[in-house]
């Protein structure tokens, strides 16, 4: 068996009030398999967010271990595309790069090429406000594709979008993460869109959030094409749907 790039144990969060003590995460554990894409569901507000947070190192553990493979990149997609509106296309994917002190010719070009092969060529030049909200997640993925993370996490990424639009971004995601061979992880309320993104799904609870059910879907969708849209369309999603929903109840 591949040995896993990251592997959380017990994985606990704890939030003090004035007046009380949160568990939002309790015991969370699981192991993360290089080029796998798994998503996390859970009833709202049970600490899905919380735990990419902890991930991510924008929070802290109260308990728990989290071990990375050595020298592991992550990168991380808000829910909000947090464009630069006072700079370009452009400069927004070469922002990380700067902070980074990694901005050179062979970067650059790299950049220009991820923006040419993925529709926004014509835009390079452009400022957020004149794109798409669709077109403006795709630039926010590309920023931080250009890091080249080993890991990156997805926290609703696609939520502010209209229906038809995440849909088709849903797929262009996809290809992209897959071609680049990107392990990933995905938090997000919509069923649906765990069950068309993701090798694997882990359903949690109310909080404070565990983990309550597992699905390997390599297993249940075991056709060469697993893209989102032939999942969609196969006799099992919705059935999956289903008992995802009633495991959340």
């Amino acid at each position: 068996m591949e040995k896993p790039i990251l592997k959380v144990e017990n994985l606990s969060k704890i939030y003090h009030t004035a007046k009380a003590e949160v568990i939002a995460v309790s015991n969370f554990t699981y192991e993360f398999v290089k080029g796998n894409f798994i998503a996390i569901v859970g009833p709202s507000g049970c600490g899905k967010s919380t735990i990419l947070n902890i991930l991510a190192n924008l929070d802290s553990a109260s308990n728990g271990k989290i071990k990375f493979e050595d020298n592991i990149k992550i990168g991380y997609m808000l829910q909000q595309d947090a464009l630069f509106d006072w700079l370009t296309v452009m400069d927004n994917c070469l922002l990380g790069l700067k902070l980074q002190k990694n901005l050179n010719e062979q970067t650059k070009e790299y950049v220009v090429n991820l923006l040419n092969t993925y529709g926004l060529g014509d835009f390079i030049n452009s400022y957020p406000h004149v794109l798409s909200g669709g077109m403006r997640q795709r630039v926010a993925l590309l920023r931080t594709l250009v890091l080249k993370p080993d890991l990156l996490l997805l926290d609703e990424p696609f939520s502010a979008l209209d229906y038809i639009t995440r849909l088709n971004l849903e797929e262009e995601v996809y290809n992209i993460i897959k071609k680049l061979k990107i392990s990933s992880m995905i938090v997000t309320h919509d069923i649906s869109e765990a069950i068309a993104f993701s090798d694997r799904i882990y359903v949690l609870s109310s909080r404070p959030a565990t983990i309550k059910k597992e699905y390997d879907l390599k297993i249940l969708f075991s056709s060469a094409n697993n893209s989102p849209s032939a999942k969609r369309k196969n006799d099992k999603f919705k059935d999956l749907f289903a008992q995802i929903v009633e495991d959340l109840k």
